[in-house]
């Protein structure tokens, strides 16, 4: 690991601790949201909405979440913490290796932009919308410096890079939701993710 870089497991995204009653709303809150999400789309559906279907006050809705993408960025990071989980400890080739060893960088970079690519087209509409709500968001959510760091770490380990940290980021801008959105009426999804994976492999 490069000198003065923050662990992977120190970036991962933190399960919320709550007292029980507020623990309550945020699921019922998060719940409702999913469905209506799913049933309308999220364009369609206003936080006025959530709040009356989850039976909370609209007060308690925007001082929680803030936003609309607030509340998209929440319904992800249950999400993201199982992709978290699976780079740190799950079977490689997208988790560690076992005793045996023998998983490439470039292995796993292929298998982690694969299971993000997975993630990403399950949930393309809420990944947009917590990307773009405001300036530099994409970059400002937690989650992105844990994908950064782990990309930046198998680039390095593969040795063809000269800059491990700027190039992590240029994959990650090819897996962006509103990168991936733009392109994906015109070249559909097997040309997204036959090319995503040629470029992990040019970088690794």
């Amino acid at each position: 690991m490069p000198e003065g870089a923050v662990p992977l497991e120190l970036l991962r995204t933190p399960p919320p601790v709550e007292r029980a009653d507020a623990a309550r709303n945020r699921a019922a809150v998060l719940e409702a949201a999913a469905r209506l999400f799913a049933e309308h789309g999220v364009e369609a559906v206003s936080m006025d909405q959530v709040a009356a279907a989850a039976g909370v006050g609209k007060g308690t809705l925007f001082r929680r979440f803030g936003d609309k993408a607030g509340l998209g960025a929440a319904l992800l990071d249950a999400r993201e913490r199982t992709l978290q989980d699976a780079i740190l400890r799950g079977p490689a080739p997208l988790g560690p290796d076992g005793p045996d060893g023998g998983t490439t960088p470039d292995e796993r970079l292929a298998a982690f932009v694969t299971a993000y690519l997975d993630y990403l087209l399950e949930h393309l509409d809420l990944v947009r919308m917590s990307e773009t709500a405001g300036r530099g968001s994409r970059y400002r959510i937690g989650a992105y410096r844990f994908w950064h760091r782990h990309v930046a770490l198998l680039l390095a380990a593969g040795g063809r890079t000269a800059d491990a940290e700027h190039d992590a980021h240029a994959l990650l801008a090819v897996l962006a939701g509103e990168h991936v959105a733009a392109l994906l009426p015109e070249l559909g999804e097997e040309r997204i993710r036959a090319g995503a994976l040629r470029l992990a492999a040019r970088l690794v």
